[in-house]
């Protein structure tokens, strides 16, 4: 912008100093004209007067006469006067001897005099040294010219003046451009300051600070170019604002989204990933965009289902498995997508994490089968000796006392199915209600084992019982007894005659360690991880025999979470094992 005040400053003075420049000049020569018109006026007026006075041939022919009327005439001018004959002879001059000039018949005045005409000459004078203007007019006698006069004067004066009008031009000139450049400058600065202005703000905003705005109050072509820029910086900023909005309303929801969203260009590289693609997939983000799908993906059947859409431009809905990071089974949503313009620039893909649907799946399979199976055994036992019954046996007292234990025993197993699968379902469902009480965890562990002491006789186990220091807490008591009590009786169930069996309970923090330890058949490693899936037994033939439904574990620990407890186990086959029960001391804890 200093390059434009500069140029437009210079512009104003270029103007002015042409204008003053130009009009000095006319004036200049106007003035001189002027002055060299009155001077040839003068001139010619005087030579007139001589020549009039000395025309009469006693005077002209008459040295004496001639003289005395000549200088007569010199005394009341400044001009130099000559009388030359029509030979070009010089009769008198009035500042030089006559004797000592040369032939004048070669001066171009003295020859238009001689045809009759006034002559007119500006020439320097070798005689005098200076400029001189020279006026001769021609001596008639009888209508014959005899000679001529010729009146002269210098230039000197004139020129001098000439040359004082030129300085003070100069002058003047520079005075002018002084004052006008401090003028044009204060005329510029006005000029360029609202432009200067907008400059700043219009750069304000290619920078994003949309805030800014041209503070000038004017109601001419700058104020309304001022306003169209405050009204765009507005309007700019609004939609910067509703854009940023909008971006920031997209990056949320892309970014706490479960589900993975991948974006595709036309050119088959992924542009756009959120945090759940780089979970799935097992790939930061930085791996990803700018790099082809097929490369970054890692999986050829989401790569080869991405192409199929960019191809056709169809909707693809697929299931995907991916092994890297982990084995995972993807509902993948393949869409084309298409611009304002209708042009197909890339592809959506939203991954869908159906793995766990898919276990739970199989696992509702898997426990309809269990279920199916672990009542059709009872139900086969009791329809079989009842048939037989009915066939006959009844009339054997003994046979027939045998046959309703059986029944009954399978009727016993079957109740109990029933109600621990009820039990789970109200457990899985949320739907069972807690009481919070003052629980003394000892006495309960005491309560417990009374239960299964006849269990603990039979088998003639050791069972050791932690200090009876009272350890009280605020919980549920009956979610408590019943974890406990599972605990204790498949510790019973699996432990030989003879084992041993001990309980301790710890306090850690705010919560409790609840540990059953036994010295039983153990759990093999391979089985660690899913001895709490229900139905599920580690030895399946001797399970059946003890009586177990293969869901007292899963009961345990869907019961521990509802009381935001875990429970974990260690076991080594053919030594023992130990469940740890770990939940707040306090209701508080965990609501």
């Amino acid at each position: 912008m200093y390059r434009f005040r500069l140029k437009l400053n210079l512009t104003i003075l270029g103007l002015i100093s042409g204008v003053l420049l130009l009009m000095g000049i006319y004036f200049a020569k106007v003035l001189e004209q002027s002055y060299m018109e009155t001077l040839s006026d003068l001139l010619n007026k005087e030579a007139q007067l001589v020549s009039e006075a000395v025309h009469a041939p006693e005077i002209f022919y008459n040295q004496s006469a001639l003289q005395e009327r000549v200088l007569r005439f010199a005394q009341t001018t400044e001009a130099r006067l000559t009388i030359i004959n029509n030979q070009g002879g010089v009769l008198l001059d009035t500042n030089t001897d006559a004797g000592h000039m040369k032939n004048h018949s070669d001066r171009p005045e003295f020859i238009a005099a001689l045809q009759g005409n006034r002559g007119e000459a500006i020439r320097y004078s070798t005689t005098l040294g200076f400029d001189m203007m020279y006026i001769a007019v021609p001596v008639i006698q009888d209508g014959r010219v005899v000679g001529a006069v010729r009146s002269a004067m210098s230039v000197e004066n004139i020129v001098q003046a000439i040359h004082q009008m030129w300085y003070s031009l100069a002058t003047g000139l520079l005075i002018t451009l002084i004052i006008s450049s401090l003028v044009s400058a204060r005329i510029a600065h006005g000029i360029t300051r609202p432009i200067e202005e907008i400059t700043r703000v219009a750069q304000s905003i290619t920078q994003r600070q949309y805030q800014s705005r041209v503070k000038l109050k004017a109601s001419d072509e700058i104020g309304q170019l001022s306003d169209a820029i405050n009204f765009m910086a507005s309007s700019l900023e609004q939609q910067m604002y509703e854009i940023s909005e909008n971006q920031q309303r997209l990056s949320g929801v892309l970014i706490n989204m479960v589900s993975g969203v991948l974006f595709v260009s036309e050119h088959r590289r992924i542009m756009l990933v959120n945090p759940a693609v780089e979970h799935l997939l097992g790939t930061s983000k930085s791996e990803l965009v700018g790099k082809l799908h097929i490369e970054a993906g890692r999986n050829f059947g989401l790569s080869q289902y991405i192409d199929k859409c960019i191809d056709t431009g169809e909707r693809v809905r697929q299931e995907v498995h991916i092994y890297y990071p982990v084995e995972r089974i993807l509902d993948v949503n393949i869409a084309p997508y298409i611009n304002v313009r209708g042009e197909a620039k890339g592809v959506v893909t939203v991954l869908h994490d159906i793995t766990e649907i898919r276990r739970l799946e199989k696992i509702r399979s898997e426990f309809v089968a269990n279920v199916s199976h672990e009542l059709r055994t009872p139900i086969t036992s009791i329809k079989g000796f009842t048939e037989t019954l009915l066939d006959g046996a009844m009339q054997d007292e003994e046979l027939c006392r045998n046959f309703l234990q059986i029944i009954y025993d399978e009727s016993e197993r079957l109740h109990r199915l029933i109600v621990e699968i009820l039990d789970l379902s109200k457990i899985e469902q949320k739907r069972l209600s807690l009481t919070p009480a003052q629980v003394n965890v000892t006495q309960l562990v005491e309560e417990v084992v009374i239960l299964v002491q006849e269990h603990i006789m039979r088998k003639k186990h050791t069972i050791l019982l932690p200090p009876c220091e009272p350890i009280v807490i605020t919980t549920d008591k009956d979610c408590l007894q019943q974890i406990l009590l599972n605990l204790v009786a498949n510790a019973v169930a699996y432990t030989p005659e003879g084992g041993r069996i001990s309980l301790e309970i710890n306090k850690q923090d705010k919560n409790i360690l609840i540990s059953v330890h036994d010295t039983g058949i153990g759990i093999p490693e391979a089985d660690l991880a899913r001895i709490f899936e229900r139905f599920y037994r580690v030895d399946k033939a001797r399970s059946r025999d003890s009586g177990g439904t293969g869901l007292g574990l899963a009961i345990v620990k869907h019961l521990c979470e509802t009381l935001h407890g875990r429970i974990a186990v260690q076991s080594v086959e053919g030594e023992g094992s130990t469940f740890t029960v770990t939940i707040p001391v306090t209701m508080t804890d965990y609501r």
